[in-house]
């Protein structure tokens, strides 16, 4: 998959092409229904399929304190779409100049100048252009215009909702992980490379691999069992904490994660944490001695479920 960051790096092998828009976080099965409608037009036309989005989000970038919590990195984002088999990723910065430019110049710019679009996906509800005054009707008349096809992408439904990025965090945030898992197609994983940290979980017994989370808030908080993927043929249990560490320092919010029977050095290893099931809410302990027996309880009771999961699938 081509990775083109900004119109400017845009030349002509990359027009032409089967285009869709939006931000695709986490992609999940409405999104991965998306991208299979392209490919199936883009096969049929002999088109290379094209996936526009932004960084920062639009939300990101008007309101930082408040947009929502990111269900993937970008670098997540692009290896799954690199697996989906996206032929080129159009990854625009978000900034004031594309915030300010109009609905009929994001047309004529980006998608008939830059990308040479002959059929786009989006939703019916995707707004555009300064003051989001661009929306589907006006790319349907584009079209016309230009010469290329809109097609909306439909609505895909798990139960009798809309599946949804919005719908996924509200799942992650009730600890509803099997939701989550049935919206998003998979279980749910965070990745990232293992951090030096303060080390104070090797003095009462629990050395934990300290995973920088590079968001600014975080879809999951507290405590679960998981399985670590990317240390071998097999995947690894163990326990995480996702959130501040009130009973160290309560600085900043990382990803700990503690491996079962597992004892080699982890600094610099890539891993893929997935989560399992929630066990409790992150909370401040009086002592490191209540921490140490609270972690001994988590630990036991990931164990447990692990354990019980196997016994199931016998």
């Amino acid at each position: 998959m081509r990775l083109i960051r900004g119109l400017h790096n845009l030349h002509p092998g990359h027009q032409g092409g089967a285009v869709t828009i939006g931000n695709f976080d986490g992609l999940h099965r409405g999104h991965q229904a998306v991208l299979r409608q392209l490919h199936r037009y883009a096969a049929r036309h002999r088109l290379v399929t094209t996936v526009m989005t932004f960084e920062p989000t639009a939300q990101e970038f008007f309101a930082p304190q408040t947009a929502p919590a990111r269900l993937q990195r970008l670098r997540d984002k692009l290896a799954m779409l690199r697996g989906l088999e996206v032929d080129q990723t159009l990854c625009l910065r978000f900034d004031r100049k594309l915030a300010e430019l109009s609905a009929e110049r994001f047309i004529r710019q980006i998608l008939v100048d830059g990308l040479d679009v002959r059929y786009l996906v989006v939703g019916d509800d995707f707004r555009f252009g300064k003051g989001r005054s661009g929306d589907f009707a006006l790319l349907q008349e584009a079209g016309k215009r230009y010469g290329f096809e809109v097609v909306g992408t439909g609505t895909f439904l798990e139960g009798d909702d809309r599946v949804s990025s919005t719908r996924i965090r509200q799942a992650l945030a009730a600890g509803e992980l099997a939701m989550a898992e049935r919206l998003l197609g998979r279980p749910y994983r965070m990745c990232g490379r293992v951090a030096a940290g303060q080390q104070r979980g090797r003095t009462i017994g629990f050395p934990t691999a300290n995973i920088p989370l590079h968001r600014v808030v975080s879809p999951l908080n507290g405590v679960f069992s998981v399985r670590v993927h990317g240390l071998g043929e097999q995947a690894l249990h163990g326990v995480a904490n996702i959130g501040t560490r009130p009973t160290v320092d309560g600085s900043y919010r990382v990803l700990e994660v503690h491996l079962f029977d597992f004892a080699s050095d982890l600094y610099g290893r890539h891993l893929d944490v997935e989560f399992c099931s929630k066990l409790r809410d992150e909370m401040k302990f009086a002592s490191f001695e209540a921490l140490k027996q609270q972690i001994d309880a988590d630990a036991e009771q990931a164990r447990r479920f692990f354990s019980e999961r196997v016994s199931a699938s016998e």
